[in-house]
């Protein structure tokens, strides 16, 4: 569902709730284009979980083929140019 900027703005975050009641997600058009999107709490976490799960199983595949660097927290700062 795609929301325009201005009923956003005219209907308030009511019209957004009775959307998202129906759909799982709606979107903000701003001059026509989609910007932005609006989801349910429960949704964004999900997604949230999603990519944690993701890196953590990115990190381990890395840690199992050796692709890590071992170095104090002083040499880590060095090496990012910190």
């Amino acid at each position: 569902m795609i929301i325009t900027a201005n009923e956003l703005k005219t209907k308030g975050i009511s019209f957004v709730e009775k959307i998202l009641k129906k759909y799982r997600e709606a979107y903000i058009s701003v001059r026509g284009k989609p910007k932005f999107v609006i989801l349910p709490i429960e949704e964004y976490e999900k997604l949230k979980e999603a990519e944690l799960e993701k890196i953590i199983k990115e990190a381990e595949e890395d840690y199992k083929a050796g692709r890590i660097i071992k170095e104090t927290a002083e040499e880590h700062i060095k090496r990012l140019g910190i």
